[in-house]
């Protein structure tokens, strides 16, 4: 199944999200990764939303559906060049011995260490999903106790802006693929 990535621009309401994520449960769409906050414009949030689909109509069909809610004024769908980030904080075991080697670790992926007790430590690290797993890989051995992530948020790369000429009868719809 390939996972596609939505950017989704909407006015900055209560109870926006909770029809959106709604929507894609009411239809059995498994959202995979779920990041909301707002724009440059106080009035609008950006949604980003990873989601599966095995066919370009599923694609269609939820933009479709997303269309359809009055508070979503655009939708994009980012290419796979996007800027993609997320966060991760990662409580490991750490004992004196260890925790130089962890450090060295985390160093090597540009995160930082954020808390350390006797026998743990909190690492904190953001990067591409990618560079975070392989991050996570590494770290495993140690003994993870809790690991929590972000939902990933991404951008677009180039000049063009979502937000530029965002009114209603404006929206870009995703290529098919």
């Amino acid at each position: 199944m390939k996972t596609h990535t939505l950017s989704v621009l909407v006015e900055n309401k209560p109870g926006v999200l909770a029809r959106i994520s709604g929507l894609f449960a009411r239809r059995g769409y498994n959202i995979e990764s779920l990041a909301v906050g707002p724009t440059e414009r106080p009035e609008l949030s950006r949604i980003t939303v990873q989601v599966g689909a095995n066919a370009p109509e599923v694609l269609e069909q939820i933009t479709k559906q997303l269309n359809k809610l009055v508070e979503v004024i655009k939708i994009v769908e980012l290419e796979d060049t996007a800027v993609r980030r997320e966060l991760i904080l990662i409580k490991l075991k750490a004992d004196p011995v260890a925790r130089s080697q962890i450090i060295d670790i985390v160093q090597l992926f540009r995160g930082k260490t954020v808390d350390v007790h006797n026998d743990s430590m909190v690492i904190e690290a953001t990067g591409s999903p990618d560079k975070l797993e392989a991050l996570l890989e590494m770290l495993r051995p140690y003994g993870v106790r809790e690991l929590v992530q972000s939902g990933l948020v991404a951008l677009g790369r180039g000049s063009k802006s979502l937000t530029d000429r965002s009114t209603r009868g404006e929206r870009l719809k995703p290529s098919a693929h």
